[in-house]
């Protein structure tokens, strides 16, 4: 049988979608056959300029979105203009009925899924969001088997707090910096930095587990939660907000200060602003929050060079005649900066939520991801 993949769907909210059709690109082909290896995103961004608007293009009314086509290697989409909007549609293939008996057989193909599915499945089973205090009650190690310093594969732990009833295997934890909103500096929540997985050999009061995976030094303290079972699903459903959203980048994965596309990114919005899974988002960077001594203020770790915000001069690039004195420049404010327009330069796709915080993966950007942007309606 066939893996199912629901495809690239959107459903439409009347109130937020552009009136506007969906803008077809330049070169849109009249036929493509589906290799191996496509995303559904990549194949509508062959056909449109937005690419998550793909099931305007198909013609999807409300309750074709229940049972929305699925769409495999060898199938051949072709591009109809006969009915004065562009549609797309699938060729069907020929079908053979074998007799005197018909013999079924799993298909070695699968649905082209709406983005690749190992870029976030790591994220999908990893609470990597918590409250302040979430993880103060969660089991802890409190001892290392022959006093270790530090933990890894094949090494063994004392653990605090593990019951029968929650299973043998665990995943560990350690609570990281706190998220920051760049608006007025509340905290949304701390980052749960995941250490690796352990499995139960001896259960009692202070139980036994062994380490079996590890992607960072394990230490006394670390924290554990039951690994339950993982069941990830990649039909992600792309659509607008139903709302007006103005949110922020408030950290890339890894710590990185810039990233770029197919790459995870941390939003200040989360389920309580609206934001669900396949929510579509654009990339904004505001000249503002451009600035180098906004890059550098308290929210990213230090106050500058100088410890100063006052406003940078800067000098013409001319080199005058050796021996003339330079003018003094003018000083360039936040006021000035802030008479810049805001540029648009890509897309996020919503593909985790928690309350006050998201994880979105970056489908588009023709610049690299910066923290402290800004994410808006597309």
């Amino acid at each position: 049988m066939r893996k199912a993949i629901i495809s690239l769907i959107l459903l439409i909210t009347p109130a937020l979608v552009a009136a506007q059709p969906a803008a077809m690109q330049d070169n849109a082909p009249e036929r493509y056959t589906v290799q191996k290896g496509d995303t559904l995103w990549g194949i509508s961004g062959r056909y449109l300029k937005e690419p998550w608007r793909w099931p305007e293009l198909w013609k999807m009314n409300q309750e074709q979105l229940k049972n929305p086509h699925l769409i495999y290697p060898g199938d051949v989409i072709v591009l109809d203009r006969s009915g004065g909007e562009p549609r797309l549609s699938l060729v069907q293939l020929d079908t053979t009925k074998l007799e005197p008996k018909v013999r079924s057989e799993p298909s070695a193909r699968s649905a082209v899924p709406s983005i690749l599915p190992s870029v976030i499945e790591p994220f999908l089973s990893k609470p990597m969001v918590v409250g302040e205090n979430e993880l103060d009650a969660a089991p802890r190690i409190v001892a290392t088997a022959d006093d270790r310093v530090t933990l890894g594969p094949g090494d063994r732990a004392f653990v605090q707090g593990i019951t029968r009833d929650k299973g043998d295997q665990w995943q560990i934890f350690r609570r990281g910096d706190p998220l920051l909103d760049p608006e007025n500096n509340q905290i949304l929540g701390y980052e749960a930095i995941y250490l690796g997985e352990a499995q139960v050999r001896q259960h009692g009061n202070v139980a036994t587990v062994e380490i079996t995976k590890s992607v960072q030094e394990i230490y006394r303290n670390d924290r554990l939660l039951p690994l339950g079972k993982q069941t990830p699903i990649f039909a992600y459903m792309p659509q607008p907000p139903k709302t007006a959203v103005k949110g922020r980048i408030i950290s890339n994965y890894g710590g990185l200060q810039e990233t770029g596309p197919l790459s995870i990114v941390t939003l200040s919005k989360g389920s309580r602003d609206g934001l669900q899974v396949g929510t579509v988002l654009a990339i904004e960077r505001s000249q503002t929050s451009a600035r180098y001594s906004q890059r550098t203020a308290p929210l990213f770790g230090r106050g500058g060079p100088s410890g100063s915000d006052a406003p940078r001069t800067y000098y013409s690039e001319t080199i005058p005649p050796r021996g003339t004195l330079m003018e003094r420049g003018e000083a360039i404010t936040n006021k000035d900066i802030a008479q810049l327009p805001d540029q648009r330069y890509g897309l996020v796709m919503v593909f985790r939520t928690f309350d006050r915080a998201s994880f979105a993966l970056v489908m588009e950007a023709s610049r690299p991801v910066v923290v402290s942007d800004y994410v808006t309606n597309p």
